[in-house]
């Protein structure tokens, strides 16, 4: 087996491309094992409006290109493969990847975080033209507009708090007859006069070609469905 690396990074992210700047800057020459889809959710993400030092919006990919060239500038050795073993019982620590195991003093994770998609058709075709998963991100486009968001949970209530201090009418569908939400989140977006609730209802379809134009619901109770 090779010599043990000075540090692994699994991920390819934000988080994970940050630190294989910083670990090669320090000449550690990081691993960095970015997934066989790298790049984290700034991947789905269409316009980056909110990333300083662009006094012009960046697309998503592009930014996470500029990222891993200059993490690559700096000594990381990027590989596109997916951890799929890691052994951190002894040292040095070790990382199976591609079906070869490699030893590291340090391993560092940032493997982030992923949507929760409701598999549903054209979702996937329309990411990036209506249909996001951060409002913190991406709200800002839906400025005076009409917002659907999906789910009774806290963070369904927070993205809804969040953008109905943008957008014209804020509707949130839920598949159930009252929130999971904690009560001081859920008291917030029911409060809010710019919010409305479609309780036993589910998200059926994403409509339209090039952007979204809407979306077809099903009410639980009846199966009528309706578009919105």
């Amino acid at each position: 087996m090779p010599e043990p690396r000075n540090l692994i990074i699994i991920g390819g992210g934000p988080s994970a491309l940050t630190a294989a700047i910083y670990a090669g800057r320090a000449s550690l020459k990081p691993l960095v094992f970015a997934g066989a889809i790298p790049g984290g959710q700034l991947m789905l993400t269409s316009e980056v409006e909110n990333f300083p030092g662009f006094g012009e919006p960046i697309l998503g990919p592009e930014l996470m290109e500029r990222w891993r060239t200059q993490a690559a500038r700096y000594g990381a050795d990027l590989v596109d493969d997916d951890v799929t073993a890691v052994d951190f019982s002894q040292r040095p620590f070790r990382v199976t990847a591609a079906g070869q195991t490699h030893e590291a003093r340090a391993v560092i994770v940032a493997t982030g975080a992923s949507a929760k998609w409701l598999g549903i058709p054209n979702e996937q075709r329309l990411v990036g033209k209506g249909v996001h998963t951060c409002a913190q991100c991406d709200g800002f486009a839906y400025t005076g507009k009409h917002v659907v968001v999906v789910g009774g949970g806290d963070t369904a209530m927070e993205e809804t708090t969040t953008l109905a201090k943008i957008a014209a009418k804020v509707t949130v569908v839920h598949r159930r007859n009252e929130l999971k939400a904690s009560k001081i989140m859920a008291e917030r977006a029911i409060a809010n006069p710019k919010v409305e609730f479609i309780w036993n209802t589910a998200v059926e379809s994403v409509l339209g070609d090039t952007r979204t134009t809407g979306v077809n619901l099903k009410n639980l109770e009846t199966n009528a469905v309706a578009g919105v």
